[in-house]
This record gives structure tokens, C-alpha cells and sequence, in this order.
């Protein structure tokens, strides 16, 4: 799920409107909306933070990073956990070869 899509979803959840989840995080209420919107596709760092602590939850889950999030494939978080049991050396010659299959596109 994409950042905007996330938002929405958290906002309404909560029960917040737009200008509650704004004043919250010292941003606009058109931010937020444009965030929502998918208007606006790179928040700072700091406002994914505020927006992560408002809402209870990791930067990753509104990023759609979070490999333990319900809407991943199962066999995608077995690979991240696989990831955690190699060696540094191990991930870094992966993280090569992802880089590698990426250039091909």
C-alpha cells in the first residue's frame, strides 16, 4: 500500500480529518491532502516521523516497507527472514546481485 493510500486509511481509522492530522504534525492541511492525494511523493524524513508517532505506528508501515505487514506475500517475508540469518558479507554480495537484476529494467 502506497504512502497517500496509507494515510488515508490511518486518518480515517483514528477518526481525524485532515486539519487534526496537519495541526498534529506541524504541517499544512493541504500537505496532508496532497500526501494523501499522492500529489506529493517525497515527505521529509521528519514528517514521516511525526506522522508515524501520531499514528502509533513504524515509518516503515507507511511506507509499505514492513516485510511483517498483512498485505506481503507470504514467500516475500520468509526471504526477509532468511535475510536475517546471513552473514553481513552474505547480504552485501544479495544486496550486488539486486542491484544487478534492477539495471536490467
Amino acid at each position: 500500500m502506497k504512502l497517500g493510500a496509507k494515510l488515508k486509511q490511518l486518518r480515517i481509522k483514528n477518526n481525524k480529518s485532515l486539519q487534526e492530522v496537519a495541526d498534529a504534525v506541524g504541517s499544512s492541511k493541504a500537505h496532508i491532502w496532497d500526501l494523501e492525494k499522492g500529489n506529493s511523493s517525497n515527505p521529509t524524513m521528519e514528517l514521516l516521523l511525526k506522522l508515524a508517532t501520531f499514528f502509533k505506528v513504524g515509518v516503515a508501515d507507511l511506507v509499505g516497507e514492513n516485510p511483517n505487514a498483512g498485505e506481503e506475500k507470504p514467500e516475500m517475508v520468509a526471504m526477509y527472514r532468511d535475510l536475517k540469518t546471513l552473514t553481513d558479507d552474505d547480504r552485501k554480495m544479495l544486496q550486488v546481485m539486486i542491484e544487478q537484476f534492477k539495471s536490467r529494467k
